[in-house]
């Protein structure tokens, strides 16, 4: 992993919370974290969509093994939406209600024999 990406990213995170640059109070936010717990690396697909359809976040990344990699998403503000993590022979998925949860906090971890999901809002509206 890219040690300056890591920390540009945590530094856009921790500003994003401090000086309004998370989006105007309407918009729900996901922070996710994938976390490659295999002994080699792997490629991930992440996705974000709405009810409607509507696709918030569509990247790859090839996170090596052992290493985590952060993820970050502004969503519309009302809904249900969905984060879908995925790989060759893997996938994730995790949803929240914007309407109601502000900042949503994921977790994906990614074994030889499983995945690992876990989420919470952090911020509840």
């Amino acid at each position: 992993m890219n040690r300056r990406r890591l920390l540009a990213t945590a530094g856009a995170v921790s500003l994003a919370g401090c000086t309004g640059l998370f989006g105007d109070d309407e918009s729900s936010r996901l922070d996710l974290t994938v976390r490659n717990d295999r002994a080699d690396a792997i490629t991930v697909q992440v996705d974000v969509v709405d009810d409607e359809g509507t696709t918030y976040g569509d990247e790859s990344d090839r996170i090596d093994g052992g290493v985590a990699r952060a993820f970050e998403v502004v969503v519309g503000p009302e809904g249900r939406h969905e984060v879908t993590v995925s790989g060759d022979d893997f996938r994730g998925q995790l949803a929240w209600n914007a309407t109601t949860c502000r900042l949503f906090d994921g977790r994906v971890g990614v074994t030889a024999d499983l995945v690992e999901v876990a989420g919470e809002c952090v911020d509840q509206r």
